[in-house]
């Protein structure tokens, strides 16, 4: 007897939809979809109204669906688009956290209008929503027309966390608005993107408006000026490296990039933690995957560059956003080939003469740093007239001038341990005490610390005298305190009172 595993279709729909954390996902699928359908345009609006329910509409001039495409955009894995970024069917049930889904297509006359109602509620009721199909003909132009209503979008979608800076960034980080592919295909299918948000998103500008092409930063070989490396840019041609596999299968993978220095980078439209966001990229459809900087060696710092290698062997997680096939033969080659092509890449004479300067240029800052660090200090010490601490390892300074020009007790500290509540023990000569070093007794007495332990305070200044009054008045944890600033000592305590002497430094040295 044979058995067929069964899958459970409604936690399929939910988990696929549950992959795209990011509700910015949205968009990558609108513009991938756009792009599959040949589209010249494509306009997204992003609305929310007065209780925050998010709607989308997404809108292009491409081919539009007839009703097997239909099928497909509410099917899982049912893709027809064999050789397109969504072939695998996964990417639009990001539309199925919401609570209508309504699309209107037009393709070779035959104009269709579908509505699935509450997909999500549906699913979440552990069952499989439907959708209506109403055909009619017409001799409206091709396109489509999708609209998401009550989009679950979490966090992503709050008017605090979503701007147009934001979203074009992502678009062009994160998205087919962002391809390298108009480097290596004199066909480049190029198209316009547009994205409106309603005001009570974000009302700084009208809309993007932009291309799906990602640009470098103007090449800069050899600018002029004292610190230039900063500015400096240079643009990698684009290359295609062909790899055979041991089965004789073969690998294109099209890689181009630049070396650039802060400035230069500060210019690229990243997304995420920018410093986090350069070396080299792997690519698939032109749209940026993981980085593999193990490529750059080293001897290298990863965030002069930035590469991106498309490859479109390699295999995706649904949500695009991890390599599947690491383990493999085709990303074993893909990663061999990039490190012979970036070792050339760090020999290039215009790379270590760019090195070179950025380093002679980061010690002449270093220099002018220290100097103006010690102008202001010399400054700052003649107007005070002499020492004036503002950390710890300034009042134990201060301690040793003290105990070594003539003072009435010589103290000497034998142990100091920074994080420490009771941070340093002191010699007397005679005995050793516990101690609290401070450069304001004050800044003591914020933290609440206990004062049983303690047995002196070591300060610069007393500090805020009106602070210390304050908690003189409401007491100190739980018991009464007194500051004798004449006798220059902390009494703690009703009954049996503790006395701590207090050493001020600062009108002894």
């Amino acid at each position: 007897m044979h058995k067929t595993p069964q899958v459970n279709e409604v936690n399929e729909f939910i988990e696929i939809a549950s992959d795209f954390e990011d509700p910015l996902e949205v968009i990558r699928e609108a513009l991938s979809n756009s792009y599959d359908a040949e589209a010249t345009w494509v306009d997204i609006e992003i609305n929310q109204d007065d209780e925050g329910r998010n709607t989308l509409i997404i809108e292009d001039d491409g081919h539009g669906m007839d009703e097997q495409n239909l099928a497909s955009f509410f099917d899982l894995g049912n893709s027809n688009k064999s050789d397109a970024i969504g072939y695998k069917g996964h990417g639009t049930k990001i539309y199925y956290k919401s609570d209508e889904i309504r699309v209107e297509t037009v393709k070779e006359g035959i104009r269709m209008e579908s509505v699935m109602d509450q997909p999500w509620e549906t699913l979440n009721d552990r069952e499989l929503p439907t959708y209506s199909v109403n055909t009619e003909e017409t001799d409206e132009t091709s396109g489509t027309r999708i609209e998401v209503h009550g989009f679950r979008a979490g966090q992503g979608f709050d008017p605090e966390q979503l701007t147009y800076n934001k979203i074009e960034h992502y678009i062009k980080w994160k998205t087919i608005g962002g391809s390298t592919a108009w480097h290596f295909d004199d066909d480049f299918h190029e198209f316009d993107i547009e994205v409106t948000l309603s005001s009570h998103i974000d009302d700084t500008r009208d809309k993007i408006e932009t291309s799906n092409k990602l640009k470098f930063p103007e090449e800069n070989l050899d600018p002029d000026g004292e610190f230039v490396a900063e500015r400096m840019c240079k643009h990698f041609p684009p290359r295609e490296l062909t790899v055979t596999l041991d089965d004789g299968r073969e690998l294109t993978i099209e890689v181009v990039g630049m070396v650039g220095g802060k400035e230069a980078r500060n210019d690229l439209p990243t997304y995420g933690k920018h410093s986090a966001q350069f070396g080299i990229w792997l690519a698939k459809d032109h749209i940026k995957v993981e980085r593999y900087n193990d490529a750059i060696g080293a001897d290298n710092e990863f965030f002069h560059f930035f590469f991106i290698a498309n490859c479109q062997d390699l295999e995706l997680s649904a949500n695009r956003e991890k390599i599947r096939n690491k383990s493999g033969d085709v990303y074993q080659a893909i990663t061999d080939e990039l490190e012979r092509f970036m070792t050339k890449v760090c020999q290039d004479t215009w790379y270590n003469d760019y090195i070179a300067r950025r380093k002679l240029e980061d010690k002449k800052r270093s220099v002018q740093t220290q100097e103006t660090s010690l102008q202001e200090r010399l400054t700052k010490t003649k107007e005070q007239g002499g020492l004036s601490p503002s950390n710890p390892a300034e009042v134990i300074a201060a301690l040793e001038r003290y105990s070594a020009n003539g003072s009435p007790e010589t103290i000497e500290i034998a142990d100091f341990r920074l994080d420490e509540e009771v941070n340093a023990i002191v010699d007397t000569g005679e005995e050793y005490k516990n101690a609290a070093l401070e450069v304001k007794l004050s800044d003591f007495f914020e933290d609440e610390t206990p004062l049983t332990h303690i047995d002196r305070f070591i300060c610069w200044k007393l500090g805020d005298l009106d602070a210390l009054t304050k908690t003189e008045r409401a007491s100190y944890l739980g018991e009464p305190i007194r500051f004798d600033f004449n006798n220059n000592e902390v009494r703690y305590g009703a009954e049996d009172a503790k006395t701590i002497p207090v050493l001020e430094l600062a009108d002894k040295v």
